[in-house]
């Protein structure tokens, strides 16, 4: 029986509202066919239904607790993404997951990237004007909702490459805007994988990095030393901000943070993804339908283990933790 996948796009109607452009615009609720390679105005449902049916999909169940209540994974993509390339990793996400105990619902937040490389520092425009939408539009009404047997929902996010960035400046953004900082709203698992911010700005000294602390239970950032597309990214930068995906959090994070280094594990998977889009560097996408990786999110995301005995990972003596 077809399935739907639901989407948030902050991308702008083309003319004729025929499709999608990469400029920004407001937020539009999409569910469409999980059989479609693309989505247009078409696709749109008024956000309270499309709200309603992300959550009667969220797989609510008691916890160890007692505690009732479901999960909703939404995903936000780095840049140079098309819509396909969106709907691909989304997919990618939705089958992957349940075999590994998550059993909640994959949403996407789409915002207007380019899919051009050179349009890189534009993309890094369009991320920061887009990130208050994620919270306004996505988080918030997620968050604070309860279904009529008054179940809860948690909500984790987990961002790739420059949704990383989008992510750290949504809830920057957010707690400047009195409405939505008097608002009671947590995440409950933060995953950043490929992560395209500094890594001293995820200082927990650095103020623009607070909000995303205080907001979430627990971060936790997967990286990669051998990550080429982040190695470029350092050379635009004249090497002076080496990238979060590369090199970890730094030594002050805060101690909800989980640092997984991957780099190990990475070598054993060979150098191209097999059957991969076209044009993909793999190493800035392998996570995506790695089963090790997937193990190790869903383990995450249910967060009823503590970080350092995750099945997928080991742990050092000095307390850091490595994928297996």
């Amino acid at each position: 029986m077809p399935g739907f996948d639901y989407v948030i796009t902050a991308r702008k109607p083309t003319d004729g509202n025929t499709g999608y452009s990469d400029d920004v615009g407001a937020s539009d609720f999409i569910k469409v066919p999980d059989t479609s390679t693309d989505y247009t105005p078409a696709n749109h449902i008024p956000r309270v239904d499309w709200i309603k049916e992300v959550l009667a999909q969220s797989a609510p169940h008691r916890d160890a607790t007692g505690t009732v209540h479901g999960d909703v994974l939404v995903f936000i993509h780095g840049f140079n993404n098309t819509i396909d390339n969106i709907l691909e990793r989304h997919r990618l996400l939705k089958s992957s997951l349940p075999s590994h105990g998550f059993h909640g619902i994959v949403v996407s937040f789409d915002w207007p990237c380019g899919d051009v490389a050179l349009a890189y520092l534009d993309d890094r425009v369009k991320a920061k004007t887009t990130a208050f939408q994620l919270v306004t539009d996505c988080i918030t009404p997620l968050a604070a909702l309860q279904g009529t047997d008054q179940c809860t929902t948690n909500v984790h996010l987990l961002a790739h490459s420059t949704g990383a960035y989008v992510i750290r400046e949504a809830f920057d953004d957010a707690d400047d805007r009195p409405a939505v900082a008097r608002a009671n709203w947590t995440i409950s698992q933060i995953a950043l994988i490929s992560g395209d911010v500094s890594s001293l700005s995820m200082s927990g000294a650095n103020p623009g990095s607070e909000s995303i602390y205080r907001h979430c239970v627990r971060l936790t950032n997967y990286y990669n030393p051998y990550d080429e597309v982040l190695q470029l990214s350092n050379a635009k930068r004249g090497g002076v901000a080496p990238r979060l995906g590369r090199v970890g959090m730094p030594n002050d994070a805060p101690a909800t943070v989980a640092n997984v280094f991957c780099g190990t594990y990475y070598q054993t998977l060979g150098a191209t993804k097999p059957g991969g889009p076209a044009g993909v560097v793999f190493s800035h996408s392998w996570q995506f339908g790695d089963p090790v990786f997937a193990r190790d999110l869903a383990a995450t995301l249910g967060g009823e283990i503590d970080r350092g005995v995750i099945a997928a990972r080991t742990q050092a003596a000095d307390g850091s933790l490595q994928l297996t």
